[in-house]
């Protein structure tokens, strides 16, 4: 914090948060010595903002009793993160989501001043974030489960997963960490049924609730680091290569995380997956709206001339 305006800022609103601070741990907070921290304390005074000095032992400064500060103060850096979040949340969102964003950013217009709203609007009007919304899960759904991390309460719910016949499964799963990957939100932890780490998309969760059931997390779990090694590390049945001609974000819309890994390379994607079907990979092949080369294994080629001629002879009768 190198500017004097921003410094100022965060003293206030230190002083907010803690009520009653003594100099010295509000200099050592804000990085300064003991004459500047008072610059910045006759700041405050100067524009209006009454503080309460204390001497002795327990004495420091606090803002006067029954003080309303106004609601919100942004600095620059402040207003940029926040107008660059609502546009990530306004891109990946739909339905109530995309309501309660725009609701948002208005409450926030209203309490701006106008220096500050005029910057929000130009990075709406001239910021295009090309991010990629697919399924999108309930905003009740991220809610419970969020509290739930937080508080280490056990949930349940039923599960619709991908490769199923379209039936659920009920589930009791204890959330450890909540992960948005390209374009999907994840949900990693314990899951009773398997009496393992899973990993579970909110889109495919069905009458969410949360139990008041407690459970321990493992110590320095990490979710993302989790997601990312489960999905590189699906080492079960046949390993297949793909380079697909399309970009990334195509890509993940149209397959997902959960049939292997997507990594870009040049121009195109590098698919890496496994199967214990090469006729039945070879099927979903046909479906794809882009072209692609098939790296290894060269029998997938012969099942995918097989898939080609069955649907030429269907085409042909």
């Amino acid at each position: 914090m190198s500017n004097p305006t921003t410094r100022v800022l965060a003293l206030l609103e230190l002083l907010q948060i803690h009520g009653n601070a003594s100099g010295s741990e509000l200099a050592q907070m804000l990085g300064v010595d003991g004459r500047t921290l008072r610059r910045y304390i006759a700041t405050l005074e100067e524009i209006g903002i009454p503080l309460m000095a204390e001497r002795g032992r327990y004495g420091g400064y606090r803002l006067v009793s029954g003080y309303k500060l106004p609601p919100m103060m942004f600095t620059n850096e402040e207003t940029l993160a926040i107008s660059l979040g609502l546009l990530a949340a306004s891109s990946l969102s739909v339905g109530e989501v995309s309501t309660a964003v725009a609701s948002a950013r208005a409450k926030l217009e209203r309490v701006m001043p106008q220096k500050l709203k005029q910057q929000l609007r130009a990075l709406g009007d001239s910021v295009t974030l090309d991010l990629v919304p697919t399924a999108a899960p309930a905003s009740v759904t991220l809610a419970t489960l969020a509290a739930a991390t937080q508080n280490r309460c056990r949930t349940v719910f039923d599960y619709t997963g991908g490769s199923s016949n379209g039936s659920a499964t009920r589930r009791e799963f204890d959330p450890y960490g909540l992960v948005f990957r390209r374009g999907r939100w994840y949900a990693v932890g314990h899951c009773h049924l398997r009496a393992d780490l899973r990993t579970f998309r909110l889109d495919r969760m069905q009458q969410l609730r949360r139990l008041e059931v407690p459970f321990q997390r493992p110590q320095d779990f990490d979710a993302a680091a989790y997601l990312t090694s489960s999905f590189a590390s699906m080492d079960s049945g046949i390993e297949v290569e793909l380079l697909l001609h399309t970009d990334l974000a195509n890509a993940s819309a149209v397959l997902g995380d959960e049939l292997g890994l997507l990594t870009p390379k040049g121009d195109s994607v590098l698919w890496r997956a496994h199967t214990g079907c090469l006729n039945w990979f070879a099927a979903q092949l046909v479906r794809l709206p882009f072209t692609f080369d098939i790296l290894t294994p060269s029998d997938l080629r012969v099942e995918l001339r097989r898939q080609a001629e069955r649907l030429l002879a269907i085409a042909m009768a």
